[in-house]
């Protein structure tokens, strides 16, 4: 949480993690019970097309708590997840979704045509009752993570469908 990218990057609290003395506390300070997530910080960032992402970014305490479920259950999801599935997955990049492009087609009786889907705001309207009844983890946590609401400006905003991208546990969030 201190060492990637984002450890600079303070969710609504304020708060970032640069001394060992504050590493320390906030290990001692994880716990399940009574385990409330803040509100996300929102901001946007440019996309290509010249349009605006939202990214909405979780305090460090949430982002241990989310670091904490990603370890024990991305194992389980790398072995239900579909072999040739890339996008969101540890150890996989492009040029590994190209390669079994390649291999898949370079056979004569190979298909002639490639389908490419995206799914139009899929983070931003994924059901919550569907996460709830299909991710295998503590339903309490995750009810809370996506209930938790964000805060653009000063304005607290609810969260009733959807999910934030910014926060580590995306890669559990994916759609079937």
């Amino acid at each position: 949480m201190t060492q990637n990218k984002g450890s600079k990057t303070a969710g609504v609290d304020k708060v970032i993690w640069t001394t060992p003395t504050q590493k320390i506390q906030a290990v001692e300070d994880i716990k399940r019970r009574g385990y409330q997530p803040l509100p996300l910080r929102r901001i946007y960032i440019p996309k290509k097309n010249g349009k605006l992402r939202p990214l909405s970014i979780p305090t460090m305490a949430d982002r241990v708590q989310q670091a904490l479920h990603l370890l024990t259950l991305e194992p389980i999801s790398e072995t239900l997840a579909d072999k040739n599935a890339y996008g969101f997955r540890p150890k996989r990049s492009c040029a590994d979704a190209i390669e079994q492009c390649f291999k898949a087609l370079c056979r004569n009786n190979s298909a002639q045509w490639i389908l490419e889907g995206d799914i139009k705001s899929c983070f931003d309207k994924i059901s919550h009752p569907w996460l709830l009844g299909n991710i295998p983890m503590d339903k309490l946590v995750l009810e809370k993570w996506l209930k938790a609401g964000y805060i653009e400006k000063t304005e607290f905003n609810p969260t009733h469908e959807g999910t934030p991208q910014g926060g580590l546990c995306k890669a559990l969030h994916k759609p079937p």
